[in-house]
């Protein structure tokens, strides 16, 4: 969806550029530097020949869908334009981030650039900006919206839409996910190739889109600023650097651990 694509292409930058840093660094890199490698090439080709014309295929041909049902087939060019652009340039600056803060060893702040693009694209799916984002996302056209039911999201499983996605997702998803985990794996530190893969895909799946939800409900209850007191909160505790889960997860991807504040220092 146009209003995702901006944080989910930024997600995937950021956890191929971990990935890639992943098999060392020797020494500190400018952002410039990390563009010239091999591993930035391969993310431009899965940006350009992938994931940026999925998204033209699903503009083109479920444009109320793709805009979250606020946009027509009569978008201007200019932000059609825009819109494939920054699916490839959100990638790659994310990608660059990602390998600038692990040369100067904050790979674990890196991870955190790759789960908060990831959590922003389920973020406003879960949410959007009125509270209605799931709707808008199980509704295969205006019309089903205007009138959603739960019957509606089960109905929505068979649409053309998530049929089109499913079969994106045959070519998009082992693309993606087979990059990180060879480059992950290039360390000589992480974990077989199948228990990585299915790693990642549950932590990408069901963990961001779990905390997405809680994150949510969060809002509802407290109100915006009280909702999002509270998420960073538990983003506190889930990067605790003695407890936090994220912390376990980070080092059983084979970096070493980092004894830098949970967020402070990103959040600086």
């Amino acid at each position: 969806m146009v209003q995702v694509d901006v944080f989910w292409s930024y997600g995937i930058g950021a956890g191929l550029g971990l990935a890639s840093a992943a098999k060392g660094l020797a020494k500190p890199e400018r952002p410039i530097e990390s563009l010239k490698s091999s591993d930035a090439f391969h993310t431009l080709l899965f940006l350009a020949i992938v994931f940026a014309p999925s998204g033209f295929v699903l503009l083109w041909n479920f444009p109320s869908w793709e805009t979250m049902h606020v946009g027509t087939r009569e978008l201007p060019g200019w932000l059609v334009a825009i819109f494939g652009v920054t699916n490839i340039t959100q990638g790659l600056l994310g990608f660059v981030v990602a390998r600038y803060l692990s040369s100067r060893g904050s790979a674990f702040s890196a991870l955190l650039h790759w789960l908060g693009g990831y959590f922003g694209m389920f973020f406003i799916l879960v949410h959007g900006w009125d509270g209605s984002g799931y709707q808008r996302f199980f509704s295969p056209t205006r019309e089903a919206l205007d009138g959603w039911t739960w019957s509606t999201a089960a109905s929505w499983l068979t649409s053309d839409v998530a049929l089109t996605l499913m079969a994106m997702g045959v070519v998009l998803i082992p693309w993606l996910v087979g990059l990180s985990v060879v480059w992950l794996r290039a360390s000589g530190r992480a974990p077989s190739a199948v228990v990585l893969s299915v790693a990642i895909l549950a932590l990408l799946v069901v963990g961001v889109p779990a905390f997405a939800v809680v994150s949510s409900l969060l809002v509802r209850q407290l109100g915006p600023i009280g909702g999002a007191v509270s998420t960073f909160a538990l983003a506190l505790a889930l990067t605790h650097r003695r407890f936090g889960p994220l912390r376990k997860l980070f080092t059983w991807f084979g970096f070493p651990a980092e004894h830098e504040p949970s967020l402070v220092r990103v959040a600086a």
